[in-house]
């Protein structure tokens, strides 16, 4: 059964330091492409499933390149604006063990934050859409981006789709006081709600209850979804839960909390490759086990394996199959050659 997916926001170029070299000593940069709702419609078109993707590039050939990357992906592109003066960028150095990895943003006055309301037209592209995606990093970009960024929820719930969102709080982009305006008026718009602890405190002033117990993290957790749910009407909040114990090492697994219940998953161990994109593709996961059909313990499982599998694959997307996240959901995890 095919289901339709849209998201909307930036899609930059993404040049890296080669393996973990730093800035200071690399001598090239890898171009790929990237960004949160751009990494989500790929997962989801990887997984057969019906995605498109909306933004603003310019319409040079960075923007073609751009474009052509979603399109081998198997994302549909048709409602791309072309315009603007440039493609956004962001450098990566890729940390390892006790380094942090690093981001620097070279994306003011890009495509996107010069997208005016009309520019796209949004009951053409939720005609016939189940599901709309959005991030809290589109609306951090500009005045304009976050008003299309309403234009597009308000469309979106006129055609009948549910309407998720990644808290995604990008401290390079905005202050905790304009997030919290911003993110708040366009909550109305959104059916679940994705985030972890730092950015529900970060958006939301929502911080989890201080508790003596031998499942302190878990009763926290389910006290931040309980005040994002009371304060929002979401049907559905999921929690990414990360333990960073070094920049290649980091225990993964999340809760799902809908109906005054939480399901938490089971947790990986992850030997990092890449973990940029780690949280779109649990959005991605996440999205495709609710058009899916599958009830939370079986949709917080198949997120999880999802995105543990994207920390092992070098840039921004996803790329595995339904067979690789079902086999790894299900609990073999030896990484045994396939043949």
């Amino acid at each position: 059964m095919s289901h339709q997916v849209v998201t909307f926001g930036e899609y930059m170029m993404r040049l890296a330091t080669p393996g973990h070299e730093r800035f200071a000593q690399a001598h090239h940069l890898d171009i790929t492409f990237g960004g949160g709702e751009a990494n989500v419609a790929t997962s989801l078109a990887l997984c057969g499933v019906d995605s498109a993707f909306v933004t603003r590039l310019p319409d040079n050939d960075w923007g073609t390149r751009a474009i052509n990357n979603l399109r081998g992906h198997g994302v549909d592109t048709r409602h791309i604006a072309r315009g603007g003066r440039r493609i956004g960028v962001y450098f990566l150095e890729s940390g390892a063990g006790l380094r942090a990895s690093r981001v620097i943003y070279d994306r003011a006055d890009s495509a996107i934050c010069d997208l005016a309301e009309g520019e796209i037209n949004w009951d053409a592209v939720f005609d016939g859409v189940t599901w709309f995606h959005w991030t809290g990093i589109t609306p951090a970009l500009s005045a304009k981006a976050a008003a299309v960024t309403k234009v597009a929820c308000e469309a979106a719930k006129r055609a009948g789709c549910t309407v998720s969102v990644d808290l995604n709080y990008r401290k390079n982009l905005w202050t905790k006081a304009e997030a919290q305006a911003a993110m708040t008026e366009l909550m109305p718009y959104v059916d679940v709600c994705i985030a972890n602890e730092e950015d529900a405190e970060s958006v939301f002033a929502i911080k989890g209850a201080d508790v003596e117990t031998g499942e302190i993290d878990r009763v926290r957790y389910i006290d931040v979804a309980r005040q994002l749910t009371e304060k929002f009407g979401f049907d559905k909040v999921a929690i990414t839960l990360r333990e960073s114990i070094s920049a290649s090492r980091n225990g993964w697994s999340a809760m799902l909390y809908t109906d005054d219940d939480a399901v938490f998953s089971k947790r990986y161990d992850l030997d990092i490759v890449d973990r940029v994109g780690g949280g779109d593709s649990f959005a991605a996961g996440l999205i495709y086990g609710q058009l899916h059909g599958f009830d939370p313990q079986r949709s917080i499982e198949w997120a999880v394996a999802a995105s543990a599998l994207k920390h092992t694959i070098p840039g921004d997307a996803n790329l595995v199959g339904v067979e690789e996240i079902a086999r790894l959901a299900s609990g073999d995890a030896s990484g045994r050659v396939q043949r």
